[in-house]
C-alpha cells in the first residue's frame, strides 16, 4: 500500500473520530499501521490447517458447588 493513501487514511478516519492529531502524530500512526498491515500480510501467506493452532477452544470452568449441590450463581 502507498505511504500517501495510509496516511490519508489514518488522517481522514482520525478526523471522522474527532482525534486532534497533529502531521507528526499522523506520521507515527501511518507507520504502525503500515507495520501492522506487513506483519499481517506475512501471516496471511503461509499455509495453515486446523490442526496447526496450538491454542485450545475456550471452555469456561463450570461454576463451584454450592454446599446444598447446586450451582453458585
Amino acid at each position: 500500500m502507498k505511504d500517501s493513501l495510509i496516511l490519508d487514511y489514518v488522517s481522514s478516519t482520525a478526523a471522522l473520530l474527532g482525534l486532534a492529531l497533529d502531521e507528526k502524530r499522523c506520521q507515527s500512526v501511518a507507520s504502525h499501521f503500515q507495520r501492522t498491515a506487513a506483519m499481517a500480510a506475512m501471516l496471511d501467506g503461509v499455509a495453515l490447517v486446523a490442526h496447526d493452532e496450538l491454542a485450545e477452544i475456550y471452555c469456561p470452568a463450570p461454576f463451584p458447588a454450592n454446599e446444598d449441590g447446586r450451582d453458585k450463581l
